[in-house]
């Protein structure tokens, strides 16, 4: 069968994407409602990190798949963008910092001390899909970050309007990712077209982004579930 055209492609990804994408959980609907109470936002803040920390290994793997010089010095940029180019700095750093801004123990959250089970389960699948998978549906399975620059946006706004007891200094992460992922999805989308040129191909790739908005919902799940089990005035 002939391959999808270029924008039929994009929409593609663009709508199963966006129809999936957990801004659409009722935990994170919760959250910009401004109806999460302190333990969830800190359960939420200190489960996020491990997912944090699986990124600049996905990334690693996915450099690690590529021939070219020139992908590779682009995708580079994403680990230190998330690991920094020294201690203290870099998108790791900046979670940790808004997790002592919720009142967390930073070297409990750095030390990954609480992690779910089933949040570590849906952030290992992510790795395993990103290792399994080839470089073009690896790169597709990042292209959430389409929708990341807007909901970052509203991150933002919800929390400035709603939690008032958060250190507003804490959540510059939300607001560095707004550009870096509207950068790094324009270049993930443009390789990913290039190169997925059969239609087997282009099919591969949305599946590969619609497991990784199941990822994120799983993830979302696992929190939601776990502050259901406990008392609301526990983290």
């Amino acid at each position: 069968m002939t391959a999808w055209s270029r924008e039929a492609f994009v929409e593609k990804l663009r709508s199963e994407g966006a129809s999936r994408y957990h801004d659409h959980h009722a935990f994170h609907v919760r959250m910009h409602e401004g109806t999460l109470t302190r333990a969830e936002l800190q359960a939420w803040v200190q489960n996020r990190y491990y997912y944090q920390t699986r990124i600049p290994i996905k990334d690693a793997i996915i450099l690690s798949k590529s021939e070219d010089p020139v992908f590779r010095r682009a995708w580079i940029r994403r680990i230190v963008d998330h690991d920094g180019e020294r201690d203290g700095e870099g998108g790791l750093a900046l979670w940790l910092r808004l997790a002592a801004g919720v009142g967390l123990s930073v070297e409990a959250v750095k030390n990954l001390e609480g992690v779910l089970p089933g949040v570590r389960f849906a952030c290992d699948a992510y790795v395993t899909l990103v290792r399994e998978k080839s470089l073009v549906e690896a790169v597709a399975s990042s292209l959430t970050e389409f929708f990341a620059p807007d909901l970052m946006s509203r991150r933002v706004a919800a929390w400035e309007k709603h939690y008032p007891w958060v250190d507003r200094s804490t959540i510059e992460y939300f607001r560095s990712r707004v550009p870096r992922a509207r950068r790094d999805s324009e270049e993930a989308i443009e390789f990913v077209v290039s190169n997925a040129t059969t239609l087997e191909m282009q099919e591969r790739c949305v599946a590969a982004l619609i497991r990784k908005t199941e990822i994120l919902w799983h993830l979302l799940d696992s929190v939601e579930l776990a502050c259901q089990s406990k008392p609301p005035d526990l983290a």
